[in-house]
């Protein structure tokens, strides 16, 4: 079962970079103090690239990273295969 994810969390996929960037940037506007940027596989790259460009581009003293975790999940195929997929968690301040 799916779980929803909390208001202050992004979910990194398949979009272009600068729509991670937009929501991040949404989320400090609307007060939120702490964001939580999400993804795993290919959009790890995905992930960081956003949260490097909100912090050298946008709010370049208003941002801090507090943590970043890493780690690995296992996903099933539609085939029923097993696989490990790579995740990243970056959590980041936003200075007020």
């Amino acid at each position: 079962m799916v779980q929803p994810q909390p208001i202050n969390t992004v979910l990194v996929g398949k979009k272009p970079v600068m729509s991670y960037v937009l929501a991040i940037l949404q989320l400090a506007s609307q007060g939120v103090d702490e964001i939580v940027v999400k993804a795993r596989g290919r959009a790890i790259s995905r992930a960081v690239d956003a949260v490097e460009i909100v912090r050298n581009r946008f709010l370049k003293n208003g941002i801090v990273v507090e943590r970043i975790n890493i780690g690995s999940e296992e996903v099933q195929s539609k085939e029923g295969r097993r696989s490990r997929v790579s995740t990243i968690e970056i959590v980041v301040k936003i200075k007020r």
